[in-house]
């Protein structure tokens, strides 16, 4: 239901040294002012012109290597049409190119339909380092580094309670689908939390990814079962 300022400053505050938001960026009315003053929350760059913040930003790490990070959003089963999401993330890969004004270069690709997901990772392909999709909440199983040395995966998935409906307390939401009838609000679910992500290691001469894999850690990981073979 989007990011407040209070929860975005806990992530910051606990060592994330950025937050993407995505298409409910400012369905909490307090972030439209918190992010014109926090450079480290970044929203979709193919948002509408007028929003409030910026959609991509070049940001330092310790040993002061520049790491490029933009968020787009798709188009396919969106509620809402954005702008075309290719043409918004060109002109920033071509003046961030990796190995050259950024050590490494990552797209966020916010959107539903994995296709469009896949495609925005060979588009990007030999020019971002990573691109990784978000939004679907489900982690998919496809990580790999492509033929140009971008690294890929069509969704981390979420960090949340998975003995749920993409997070949400399993109740209200099996209720609508099994009668079409809405009863009560959508609640988290409050079980036990697993962080889903993706690792990447990139070289910092070329910014090509040379390592990938999928994480999932804690919460309800899956149970070792009878061996296959």
């Amino acid at each position: 239901m989007g990011l407040t300022g209070a929860h975005a400053k806990l992530l910051l505050e606990a060592g994330a040294d950025c937050v993407t938001l995505g298409d409910h960026a400012f369905d909490q009315k307090d972030m439209l002012q918190f992010i014109e003053t926090e450079p480290r929350v970044i929203r979709p760059i193919n948002f509408a012109k007028g929003a409030p913040g910026r959609g991509c930003r070049v940001f330092q790490d310790g040993r002061g290597r520049k790491v490029l990070v933009a968020q787009v959003l798709g188009q396919v089963f969106m509620k809402r049409a954005f702008d075309d999401p290719f043409s918004a993330v060109d002109p920033v890969l071509r003046s961030h190119p990796r190995g050259g004004a950024v050590q490494a270069a990552l797209i966020d690709m916010h959107c539903e339909a994995t296709s469009e997901k896949m495609a925005m990772g060979h588009f990007c392909d030999g020019r971002a380092s990573v691109v990784v999709g978000t939004h679907t909440h489900v982690p998919t199983g496809d990580a790999q580094i492509l033929p140009g040395g971008t690294a890929y995966q069509t969704d981390a998935g979420m960090c949340g309670d998975y003995l749920s409906v993409i997070g949400m307390d399993k109740a209200e939401p099996m209720r609508r689908f099994v009668t079409g009838m809405g009863k009560e609000r959508f609640t988290p679910a409050m079980g036990d939390v697993t962080l889903s992500g993706l690792y990447v290691e990139t070289d910092d001469a070329t910014g090509k990814a040379v390592r990938t894999e999928m994480v999932r850690h804690g919460g309800r990981l899956p149970e070792a079962g009878p061996a296959i073979g």
